[in-house]
């Protein structure tokens, strides 16, 4: 099952929309990360990503949030982006308070060796799927349009039934959360869950608590996480 290549070709689809893609801007250092993500979201320089790797899911939800330009528009590299300055912040406020120095780069999607790529699709996925069901419900017409946008992108017997079996399981964060095998898999899986969910719904905002708790992200990178989401949904708007 191939879970990155669906996300590639969900990102070369709508490449053109608002711009030239570029592989670039992938491995920015963390110092420039929020200006590769302007950057991308903006079009400027022909690095903007329309259409993106979660627009299948943020679609049927009627645009209902502008964290869904910041998916659609950046794709999965503005997804890391926002997750590597998010970790980086959180590691060096705790590092700053330990007196410590820092020893590691967060291992996000955007910067992780290619052997690791899919074990982080296939979990940002599984998040994604999880927040479209957060408001109690995929209805008939969201799933057709949800199966039509798959459709057109993999002929993949096993990653379709795989998709099928995520859309149908009943909204279990323990079992969401069993697919975070990093803190950094965690805190892309937090970030893509703020991104899609409506936190004044009283069920979605259940949802993500919930979620959180059993990431087990300290309430720190929590904070940091919605910090940088809105930041990004500020770009996205601009």
């Amino acid at each position: 099952m191939n879970t990155k290549g669906l996300l590639d070709q969900l990102l070369k689809s709508g490449s053109g929309l608002l711009g030239n893609s570029t592989a670039g801007g992938n491995r920015t250092s963390g110092s420039t990360a929020m200006g590769g993500l302007s950057g991308m979201l903006s079009g400027k320089g022909g690095a903007a990503m329309a259409g993106g790797a979660l627009g299948l899911l943020l679609g049927s939800k009627k645009g209902r949030k502008l964290g869904g330009k910041v998916l659609t528009y950046g794709g999965m590299a503005a997804l890391g982006l926002v997750a590597y300055k998010a970790y980086s912040n959180w590691q060096q406020n705790q590092q700053q308070q330990n007196q410590q120095s820092q020893n590691y780069s967060p291992a996000t999607i955007d910067r992780v060796p290619e052997a690791d790529v899919e074990m982080h699709t296939k979990a940002i996925l599984i998040a994604v799927i999880a927040a479209a069901k957060s408001d109690g419900h995929i209805d008939d017409r969201e799933r057709e349009i949800i199966d039509a946008e798959v459709a057109k992108f993999t002929r993949d017997a096993s990653l379709l039934r795989w998709i099928d079996a995520e859309l149908q399981k009943p909204l279990d964060p323990v079992t969401i959360a069993s697919a975070a095998s990093s803190q950094e898999i965690a805190a892309e899986m937090y970030l893509v869950s703020v991104l899609v969910i409506d936190e004044e719904s009283f069920m979605e905002r259940s949802y993500l608590n919930e979620l959180a708790k059993q990431l087990k992200l300290p309430v720190e990178l929590q904070q940091e996480i919605k910090k940088q989401a809105v930041a990004a949904e500020q770009m996205a708007a601009s």
